[in-house]
């Protein structure tokens, strides 16, 4: 088995009302625009190295956060090949029977919807690991998201390389994996999930009563609800369970700076996410916290019920403003 760190960066479309998204086949959160990787030795020791970027085709546009965040401008992405030469390249580089190893599952579903989308053949990967997990199983840790900063900094891992670069992160996620027992890791990791969601909090007061989160973020920089609805961080859930890729409906406002939206797993069934949005006071951005739970009977229907008042108000509102004007 040959286990490969991998890492993408990715340009998204300039909001979710772009004719572009909108006319697309499929739902695609993320169009490639990096590609970082590097081979882990025997020893899980990071190895051999490889990076290309890539030429987007539907988002050519760079998002003003993906270029503060990566530093790309158009000069560099138009330099950049086709995504389809460039996943071939990875191919013959990985070899055969190879195994992703990335940070959070958020690569994962990117680069799965990019060779959807361009049609093209994934059969010569053998599975995916989030590392993120076995991160989590033997340092104490439950459910909740740990960043690879934080990662770095468990195990005093000096910071050499470029953040927010796909090859500087593959690096760096390499030498956190090279601290872990990955012998060990890899044989808890189908259960892993499982081991974590039972680590979760049992206690808490009594007015915060109600169910454990099976995942809780928190992201901040937004200039407005609407660009965090654009994120696909905010807007787009990995199954729990398998990481797979799933279903949203819509969301729905609950009043309060709140929102919830039901995401289905073909497989595992249905996830109520919510939404929590304040206001950081220094420089009037949005931060965004997002809680990910397993819906229950009681979570489905107050998802339906908040979802036919937004419906009713939506008719009235039509109603009225459509109403012709009295006579005097």
């Amino acid at each position: 088995m040959n286990y490969v760190v991998v890492d993408l960066e990715w340009n998204q479309a300039m909001s979710s009302k772009s004719s572009v998204f909108n006319k697309l086949p499929i739902h695609l959160s993320g169009e490639i625009i990096e590609i970082g990787a590097v081979k882990l030795r025997e020893d899980m020791s990071p190895g051999e190295e490889y990076t290309i970027d890539v030429k987007p085709v539907y988002f050519r546009r760079m998002h003003y956060k993906v270029k503060k965040i990566t530093g790309f401008d158009k000069e560099r992405l138009a330099h950049g090949i086709a995504f389809a030469d460039a996943l071939e390249q990875l191919r013959r580089w990985c070899g055969e029977d190879v195994t992703f190893i990335t940070w959070g599952n958020d690569d994962q579903r990117i680069m799965e919807q990019n060779i959807i989308i361009h049609d093209l053949d994934w059969d010569w990967i053998a599975g995916w690991v989030n590392l993120q997990l076995i991160y989590n199983l033997q340092t104490g840790g439950d459910k909740n998201q740990k960043s690879l900063a934080s990662a770095m900094e468990h195990f005093e891992i000096e910071q050499t390389r470029i953040a927010h670069d796909a090859l500087g992160d593959a690096y760096n996620t390499a030498l956190v994996a090279s601290k872990l027992d990955m012998d060990e890791g890899l044989r808890q990791y189908p259960d892993a999930a499982r081991i974590l969601a039972s680590r979760m909090p049992n206690h808490r007061p009594a007015a915060a009563e109600g169910p454990d989160a099976l995942e809780n973020s928190c992201f901040d920089g937004y200039e407005s609800k609407a660009a965090a609805f654009a994120d696909s961080r905010i807007s787009c859930l990995s199954c729990p369970c398998c990481g797979g890729e799933t279903k949203a409906q819509k969301w729905i406002n609950q009043g309060d700076q709140r929102y919830m939206n039901l995401y289905t797993c073909p497989e595992h069934g249905q996830y109520l996410v919510r939404a929590k949005f304040r206001k950081c006071r220094e420089d009037n951005t949005w931060i965004a916290s997002k809680l990910v739970y397993e819906a229950d009977e009681g979570m489905l229907d107050f998802y339906k019920a908040k979802s036919t008042q937004s419906r009713r108000r939506g008719r009235g509102h039509t109603r009225r403003k459509n109403r012709p004007a009295s006579k005097q």
